[in-house]
This record gives structure tokens, sequence and C-alpha cells, in this order.
């Protein structure tokens, strides 16, 4: 603009210039103050000069008007790009949700079955199958939560979890699922925990994505791994005041990274870029992101590795000490000291079995409601403590149904609070279940520390 502005000035003045000579001239030549011959030479010149400015004027004038044709080329064509980009990314996330939604909703049933099995009497060779299934299905699950944060890894909108980790408990059944993996290439696989016995505290961390992070890697060294071993080892011995520093050690005899492999992870940080470059170890999608999920809770993911020997990942997180200390030996014990009663509004058979057996093993009696129609009309009729309310169901669904039961006059003096569950549990899910008045939401496969959690904060009088 500034550039274009200049030159008109400049095509302004030569033309001024150009007038003021003329006449100028033509005073000298009225007055004879110049002889003609000199007069007309000069009048040439200044024809001359002018049409040599103006070529030069007007050829800088194409060339500035072509610059900007190609300039809205440009950003047509970068609009395009962009909006295709935003498609595809829109088509991608509902892709994810529907194959999330598809994966929990079965998966709900199994671990449901695999928990009601446990309490039966097997034998001991019988139970240790059915905790190898139950593992294999949490594992599964722990994938299916992590499809949601992958994508909001890929847009920078990832936020961390904080919770309690008893590292020896939460991560075990991780390993155990993995003892078997290695087992069928005929792969040692061993895990070592160096901590204390004796200490009297849990840590803070976001557990999934530290188990997220773990189990890529191992994926990886089994991978890449033929003969050998596969050696998980977690460091806890390292106590700086408040916060202990924990390692995470993945090492395998695998073929190793070639120094075009290394030099390639320990450079790129591009997710889409390594979308592409998964030919090499060290160029995959899921090392890249472990390496970003490291970096956002303050690690730093490294490797060491010499081809056709091994490679070595490992990475070191500052967590915060409390003294509440996890425990995983009473899922099953009662949480509700009282009778409570509860209605639960599901559809699918299977999984009214499944929460069935959890609500009664934590003291509660089920109603159940077999879509949002007969829930509402339940509701009006008998007492309730609580309604769980699943979303997807015929005739009615849950945000309608929550909706209606909120407008009973029951509703307004008792103020029974409602549970969302579904397997879809994305953000939209839980803002649209926000907006129905729904208070709380409960993602299947239903966890039991996550149920007793919500029937304490709920019911805890």
């Amino acid at each position: 603009m500034l550039k274009l502005f200049t030159n008109k000035r400049l095509l302004s003045f030569s033309i001024f210039l150009s007038i003021l000579t003329v006449i100028v001239l033509t005073y000298c030549f009225i007055e004879i103050l110049i002889p003609h011959e000199t007069i007309c030479v000069l009048l040439i010149c200044v024809v001359v000069f002018q049409i040599l400015f103006l070529q030069y004027f007007f050829k800088n004038q194409l060339k500035s008007d072509i610059q900007k044709k190609n300039i809205k080329q440009q950003l047509k064509d970068l609009k395009a790009i962009k909006e295709e980009a935003v498609k595809e990314l829109e088509e991608n996330t509902i892709y994810l949700e529907n194959v999330n939604y598809e994966l929990r909703t079965p998966l709900n049933t199994v671990l449901g079955m695999l928990k009601m099995l446990k309490k039966t009497d097997v034998d001991l060779e019988q139970m240790a199958q059915v905790e190898i299934a139950e593992y294999s299905s949490q594992h599964l699950l722990q994938l299916i939560n992590v499809i949601d944060d992958n994508v909001d890894v890929y847009s920078g909108n990832i936020k961390l979890n904080n919770e309690l980790i008893n590292l020896k408990a939460d991560f075990i059944h991780v390993f155990k699922v993995f003892e078997y993996q290695a087992l069928e290439k005929q792969l040692e696989f061993d895990y070592k925990f160096i901590l204390d016995d004796n200490i009297k505290f849990s840590l803070m961390g976001d557990l999934l994505r530290i188990q997220q992070v773990l189990i890529n890697l191992i994926n990886n060294a089994i991978k890449y791994t033929e003969e050998g071993k596969i050696s998980v080892i977690i460091d806890q011995s390292v106590t700086i005041d408040a916060t202990q520093i924990v390692t995470f050690y993945v090492k395998d005899t695998g073929v190793g990274m070639s120094p075009e492999s290394l030099k390639h992870f320990l450079n790129n940080s591009d997710i889409n870029a390594s979308k592409k470059n998964t030919a090499f170890r060290g160029g995959g999608l899921g090392l890249t992101i472990s390496k970003q999920l490291v970096k956002l809770m303050g690690g730093e993911l490294k490797v060491e590795s010499k081809q056709n020997e091994g490679t070595t990942f490992y990475f070191g997180l500052e967590l915060k000490k409390t003294l509440n200390v996890k425990s995983t030996e009473d899922l099953f014990i009662p949480v509700l000291l009282g009778k409570c009663n509860v209605l639960v509004a599901e559809d699918n058979r299977m999984n009214q079995k499944v929460i069935k057996f959890l609500l009664e093993q934590q003291g509660a009696d089920c109603t159940f409601a077999k879509n949002g129609l007969e829930a509402v009309e339940l509701y009006k009729v008998l007492e309730f403590d609580m309604v769980f309310m699943d979303i997807y169901m015929p005739d009615m669904d849950g945000y309608d149904a929550t909706k209606a039961i909120k407008q009973t006059a029951k509703y307004q003096k008792k103020n029974t609070p409602i549970i969302g569950v579904s397997a879809s549990a994305f953000k939209d899910d839980l803002e649209k279940a926000k907006q129905s008045g729904i208070e709380d939401f409960l993602a299947k496969p239903i966890e039991v520390e996550k149920l007793k959690m919500l029937l304490l904060k709920h019911l805890k009088d």
C-alpha cells in the first residue's frame, strides 16, 4: 500500500515537472532567451524522459497488480485448505466418538460379568484366568479412555487430572497383560519396583496418562523384539521435600534404533509428521504422543539405543506426596450404611445385570425402567434416593427424561440426584448432560471406584 502511494506521488511529481519545464521553455521560445534549436532538443528530452518514466511506472503497476492477484489466490487457497482441514477434523472426531461408544457398550458387560464371576466359587486356577481376562479388559478400557485424549493432544488442549497413585497396585495389572503378550512371542518379561515397602503415603499424578505412556513404550518394545527379554523398572527411591521423583524404564533386547531413527526421535515433536513416518523405529505416532504427554507432565522422554543390541526408554516425573493412602482392597466394601433405593433407567438387559450387581455390592436396592418414559412414571409413584439415567434409550432419551423428572412436584421437594450413564463420554456429551440438568456423569464401562465416589458424594447423609 505504501509502495503504491509512493509511486502515485512520483507520477504526479513527474507530470508536474514536465509541465513546468514545457511552460518555461515556451516562455524562453517566445522571449527568444534561448536558441530555438536548444529549446527543441530540451523538449525532445522532456518527452523521452516522460515516456521512459511512464513505462517504468506502468510496468511496476502491472507487477504490483499481478502480485495482488497472486496473494488473493493464495489466501483463497489457504482458506479452502483450512475449511477442508476443519471438515476432516470434525469427521474424525465424530468417527472417534462412534468407535468409543461402540467399544464401551459391550466392554461394560464383559467387565461387569467378570466382577460377578470373581464373587462365585471358583478354584485358584480359574480365578487366575478370570483375573487375566479382567486385566486385559481393563487394558482395553484404558486404551478407549485415551482416544479422546489423543484428539486433545493433536489440538494442544489436553489437561492433566491429578489423582491418588499406588505405584504397585495401579501398574502391576498393566504388566500382567504384557506378560502374556510377551509369552506369545516367546520373550521373557519382568518388572521391578524399587521402593520402600513401609511407605505410608501415596502420590498424586495423572495415572491414566502415565499408564498410557508405559503401554505405548511396552507395546513398542514387544513389537521390535524377536528374542531376549523386556524389562520394566519403576524407581521411587528419590525424595525431595514434599515430592517424590519416580523414574520409569522400559528396556528391550530388540533390533535397536539406527542413527537416523534416533536422530528423528530426538529432534521431531510434530505429531502430523510422525503420522507419515512410521517406517522405522522411533518414528511412530505412539512414541510421539508419549513424548508430548511426558513433557506435559513436567518430564522428558529419553532414549538410549544401539542397533541390533536393544533400546531403553525412560522418563522421570516429580510427583507430589500425600498422606492419603490409596487402598485397592475395599472396592466391594459397601459405602451405604442405610437402605438406599435407586432408580436405574437402562434398556439393555445385560447392562441391567451389571449395574444391579455393582449397586447391590454397595448396599443399594435397584428398580429398573426400560426407557425414559417408564423412568418418569416410576419416579412419580415410588420413592427413590438416587436416579441413574442411561442417555440413549428408545421412546424417550435420558436428556428428556431428566428434564421431565425435574418438572415434577416431587422433584421440587426432594431434589433427587440424577446421574447420567453412557458409553459416550466426550466433552459434548458432558456439556449436553449438564444443560439437561444431570448432576454427574458415569461413563461405561462402570468403574467401581467412580461409582463409590458418586454414591458417597450424593448420599453421604
